[in-house]
């Protein structure tokens, strides 16, 4: 709608909807983001670590967007992750 100058009147909130993006589950985020360490030739175990110790971004490649995908996990939702994996893995879960 144009006021009397016009021009577009934007006395009216606008409405956008983005729709949500299918969030990844942390383990889709770690299998990208160990494959595109491999890919890259770099220690995947030592970076990830390197990140979470850190929360530095540089530790992960930008290769197969790794370092924005795992920007969007909480690290402690990473440890938490790779933990159960790992008790799971050893027998310990009940």
């Amino acid at each position: 709608m144009e006021n009397r100058y016009g021009e577009e009147d934007l006395g009216n909130t606008q409405y956008f909807k983005v729709e949500a993006e299918q969030e990844s589950g942390v383990k889709k985020v770690l299998s990208v983001v160990y494959e595109a360490l491999s890919k890259k030739g770099y220690d995947p175990v030592n970076q990830i670590v390197g990140y979470i110790m850190s929360g530095d971004p540089t530790y992960i490649t930008n290769h197969m967007g790794a370092r924005s995908l795992i920007m969007k996990v909480e690290r402690d939702e990473l440890v938490e992750e790779i933990l159960e994996s790992y008790i799971q893995s050893n027998g310990w879960a009940k």
